[in-house]
């Protein structure tokens, strides 16, 4: 053998060696995972996006909260689904499930948040056990208008027996059955609580009978992204909280100028009042104590009449109604408790200028709480109106649950 022939047999030695070699990776490369997970040396995997279907789009802008987030495969099986929501520089994971195919994931709530980032992280494998991985992101819509709703009463405050959850919307609602159900209001003991409507923006809550004292109330407003009126979307995620106080029923008899305060079923003390006049008599029905004041300015042309009257240092005023009945201290006619009925529509106890603690309004001052019940009897007004103030004791129990929007 000639030094050429050896030199080219060890050449072609070392060719088919690197063929075989060629060979077998090729083999395990063409139709399987390989030994590197992701179709081998020398396959070539499908584009992610072809095996990760991912709606709403990578990088869509301004997306509906309608629209519904859904990620799937063709073939083969998701492996692990991470999806988080940024929003108010917080980030918050969005739990939901695999199908039990393999092939779905959608998130356990349908709604998308308004103004926020989502972001989907992705690994799956094809029908031929090829894995992939996709990381997707999308923002919703921003809207230029929002809601809020008003709480009374206020948070962690103890109240009366006679408390309405009543809240007041800064927009009118048109959609109110989708707010309404976005408003829960829960008590502890447990009590049937109804929802009743007032025009379009105000919504109140009540159970049948005056709450028992001790209950505590939550209120979960889950308002955020809810669309209240077109174009409009709630702003607030949040719970209120109130404690009911001792039971204090007040009942106020114009005819006979008095006033008989009863705590928790006993009778604590009957007080001289004095109620409307002939020509401005006082409301009828249950009201409840909205407000408490140590001293406010009273001025009839405020409220609808002429310039009357214009006191600036009205002691002990509790407000009773939106149109300006309350209950407060006089010292300017001292003699008229007891024995007329000399007011606007107020009810008055005697006091002193500038309010004493132990006159007859201070000492139902000092012993009130907003919440409380003020039932006016014998005059010859009407009956106040459930939604003048807190008057919704005055409405019948079928009527107000025929006021809700969720039927």
């Amino acid at each position: 053998m000639t030094h050429v022939q050896g030199r080219a047999r060890r050449a072609g030695a070392a060719l088919a060696a690197v063929l075989t070699w060629a060979g077998l990776l090729t083999g395990c490369s063409a139709d399987g995972p390989g030994p590197l997970g992701m179709g081998g040396a020398m396959g070539k995997p499908p584009a992610p996006e072809d095996v990760i279907r991912v709606t709403p789009d990578d990088g869509a802008k301004g997306v509906h909260p309608g629209d519904r987030l859904r990620i799937r495969v063709p073939g083969g099986r998701l492996e692990k689904v991470t999806v988080v929501r940024s929003q108010d520089a917080q980030d918050s994971p969005v739990p939901g499930h695999i199908s039990e195919d393999g092939l779905t994931w959608l998130p356990d709530q349908d709604r998308l948040a308004l103004a926020a980032k989502y972001t989907a992280d992705v690994v799956a494998l094809d029908s031929r056990g090829r894995r992939s991985a996709r990381h997707t992101t999308f923002t919703t819509y921003v809207p230029d208008e929002r809601f809020i709703g008003y709480v009374t009463p206020e948070n962690r405050s103890t109240v009366g027996t006679g408390m309405i959850v009543s809240l007041a919307f800064s927009r009118d609602i048109g959609n109110r059955a989708a707010v309404e159900r976005a408003v829960r209001v829960t008590a502890r003991p447990p009590v049937e609580i109804r929802p009743h409507w007032f025009g379009k923006n105000r919504l109140d809550f009540r159970p049948e009978h005056y709450w028992k004292p001790g209950t505590e109330v939550t209120v979960d407003l889950d308002l955020r992204d809810v669309e209240g009126a077109r174009g409009v979307y709630g702003l607030q995620d949040k719970s209120f909280s109130f404690t009911v106080g001792r039971s204090q029923v007040s009942v106020v008899d114009a005819a006979k100028h008095t006033m008989d305060v009863t705590r928790d079923g006993q009778l604590l003390a009957t007080v001289p009042i004095t109620a409307g006049a002939p020509k401005h008599p006082s409301y009828n029905g249950k009201m409840v104590v909205m407000d408490m004041l140590e001293v406010t300015r009273m001025n009839s042309q405020t409220v609808g009449f002429g310039g009357e009257y214009d006191i600036p240092d009205v002691p002990h005023a509790m407000k009773l109604t939106d149109s300006g009945t309350f209950l407060h201290g006089n010292y300017w006619a001292p003699e008229a408790p007891g024995v007329a009925n000399v007011s606007h529509g107020c009810v008055g106890l005697r006091d002193v200028k500038g309010g004493g603690s132990d006159t007859p309004a201070g000492w139902f001052f000092d012993r009130s709480l907003v919440g409380d019940v003020i039932e006016v009897v014998h005059s010859k007004d009407k009956t106040v109106a459930p939604d003048n103030g807190l008057g919704g004791w005055n409405m019948p129990w079928d009527a107000w649950k025929a006021g809700g929007a969720v039927k």
